[in-house]
């Protein structure tokens, strides 16, 4: 169905769209190029919301060399008004022979809509060509679109023996920095960063982007089931900070806005912060990808209730023995049936250190 040509242009396409990893939030990460007669004359892609999306940026360079031309785009054409126009349309006015999509749109609102009105107006269309690769791009969108969640990522550090902290609470640093600074472009490709009051206590992270060059910082949420964070902790500096609670506390509430946080309170049937509606609730503000970076209580309790979808870990060359604290505060197993199956998609070595990028098998 494909040829080699095909392929080709349409892994450019997908290069392309990882230039806006950091940067699209919450738009997809999407890229375009444009084929005359077996030459690029035109491609783009989409940087941020509200700006040109990756067709339109193309065609610009292409210009009257888009006719008759075929498309290769990473995510099926828009076919609704948002903040920009119809990119289908934009298509059928440059006069395009064809448009090869990597996948349909998760969006509703679009759905195949887009390739059905390019189809409409005689344009050849072609779906599916790389269609894992750009998925993967776009899986906390796909995730959002579909489920009505962002992809929740937990990221941890351990030792070689699965420990995160000595029994006194002691974490900093078991990894290298190399292995540090790569936790940077998980946070930078994030639209949050989820962390616990027990991790503000001990640690007091900013929890920003620093070692990775991006144009944003993510937002950053503290499940604090008793409104405790202090108004001097570090997270606090900068706002941008949401933070979720159990307890009805106006003057803290206040206290907290005036520092440049947002409170939102979630109470669930225990007496604890209602998990799976603060997922829901970063889905309904547009966040596609979710990092945690918490102790293993928080991160154990996001596991329980199914909420995980990938784990980032980083083992150090150390072991810190039994006393000290595992990775992930679980309940008790009684049998091998109730344990949590993952499936390996990548291990490499970073610095000293090794990285296993891992997701839960639902």
């Amino acid at each position: 169905m494909f040829s080699s040509n095909d392929h080709l242009f349409m892994a450019r396409a997908l290069r392309l769209a990882e230039r806006g990893l950091y940067t699209t939030t919450p738009n997809p990460r999407v890229g375009c190029v444009i084929v005359r007669d077996g030459e690029v004359v035109g491609e783009g892609w989409h940087e941020r919301a509200g700006g040109p999306h990756a067709e339109v940026r193309a065609l610009e360079v292409a210009g009257e060399r888009s006719k008759s031309a075929t498309v290769y785009v990473s995510l099926e054409p828009c076919s609704h008004h948002g903040r920009t126009p119809p990119c289908a349309d934009a298509l059928i006015e440059a006069r395009v022979a064809r448009v090869v999509a990597a996948m349909q749109d998760p969006n509703p609102k679009v759905a195949g809509a887009g390739l059905a009105r390019l189809r409409t107006a005689g344009i050849q269309t072609e779906c599916g060509l790389l269609e894992e690769q750009a998925r993967e791009l776009n899986i906390g969108f796909v995730s959002r679109m579909q489920r009505g969640r962002p992809w929740l990522r937990g990221k941890t550090a351990a030792s070689l023996d699965g420990r995160t902290a000595l029994r006194n609470g002691v974490s900093q640093w078991i990894t290298g920095s190399q292995a540090r600074g790569d936790g940077h472009h998980w946070r930078a490709r994030s639209c949050a960063v989820v962390t616990g009051i027990g991790t503000i206590r001990h640690d007091d992270p900013q929890l920003t982007v620093r070692h990775t060059e991006t144009s944003r910082q993510p937002v950053r949420v503290v499940v604090d089931r008793n409104l405790e964070l202090p108004l001097s902790a570090r997270i606090l500096e900068g706002g941008n900070v949401l933070v979720a609670t159990a307890v009805e506390h106006a003057e803290r509430a206040l206290m907290l806005a005036q520092a440049g946080a947002e409170v939102l309170v979630l109470p669930d049937e225990s007496g604890k912060v209602n998990l799976p509606r603060l997922m829901q609730e970063l889905g309904r503000r547009e966040m596609n990808e979710v990092l945690v970076e918490s102790g293993n209580r928080l991160t154990g309790a996001l596991l329980r209730a199914g909420l995980v979808d990938e784990l980032i870990v980083y083992l150090a060359p150390h072991l810190l023995g039994d006393t000290a604290r595992g990775m992930f505060d679980l309940q008790e197993l009684v049998s091998l049936d109730q344990r949590i199956d993952l499936t390996v998609c990548d291990i490499r070595r970073i610095g000293e250190d090794l990285r296993i990028v891992a997701r839960v098998r639902n």
